[in-house]
């Protein structure tokens, strides 16, 4: 049987300071994650182990254990993967263009982002993701890993709303975290993601009208006036 395994962290655990401490990458990736691995691995043992005495009884439960777990594997995966020492700033090129296009501009989508994981009741996350139904990026707030999501979405940077991700650190203050993590988004990763996120499809018809881009006049060439007085 296929197994989940943890991935190594790409940086040193202080690597992030001042705005995530190493104390907190450590028990975060060794302890945290490494449990969603385990619970993944184990409701996966027990769906086979169902399946082979036959008895299907405590599917329910096994099912909720598995997105539960295996969705906390993935989303902290991404996490690690879309930070990065010496980050932040505002992305680039296209990944920039698309933000504008459907956010208005960058500081409406970091407002929007940040408010998304502020609110989330209880614990949970926010993302920016890529929509393959509307050709759009969106930001979901995620209940625990796996609630309150998108079918079909593409997550392309996520951001930790559980306790477990600051209050070392931060204590009850956590919008201040959701600000300090500005100061660390790995943007070349997040813009690979959204490259590759484009070529995904989910073989849908007719399911949403795509707007036309605006028209950009090419540069040097203005619309002409009529003269005052004709229509």
């Amino acid at each position: 049987m296929t197994k989940y395994v943890l991935p190594d962290l790409p940086y040193d655990y202080d690597a992030l300071e001042p705005h995530i401490s190493g104390r907190i990458m450590q028990l975060h990736h060794d302890k945290h994650h490494r449990a969603y691995v385990d619970g993944a691995n184990q409701a996966c043992e027990m769906l086979e182990q169902a399946r082979d005495k036959g008895d299907l009884s405590k599917i329910a439960a096994t099912e909720e254990t598995l997105a539960f777990n295996l969705s906390g594997h993935v989303l902290h995966s991404l996490l690690w993967r879309n930070m990065t020492p010496n980050g932040g700033g505002a992305p680039t090129g296209k990944l920039a263009e698309a933000i504008e296009r459907d956010f208005g501009d960058f500081k409406r989508f970091k407002q929007q982002m940040s408010k998304a994981a502020a609110t989330c009741m209880g614990s949970g996350w926010a993302a920016l993701m890529w929509d393959p139904v509307s050709a759009r990026l969106l930001t979901i707030q995620i209940r625990d890993h796996q609630s309150q999501t998108i079918q079909g979405g593409v997550p392309l940077l996520v951001l930790d709303a559980w306790e477990h991700a600051y209050y070392l650190q931060y204590q009850n203050e956590k919008a201040k975290f959701f600000d300090a993590v500005w100061n660390v988004w790995n943007w070349t990763d997040v813009a690979d993601r959204f490259e590759r996120a484009q070529r995904f499809g989910l073989a849908l018809e007719h399911v949403a009208e795509l707007g036309a881009p605006a028209e950009v006049p090419p540069p040097g060439k203005r619309t002409q006036q009529q003269p005052a007085g004709r229509a």
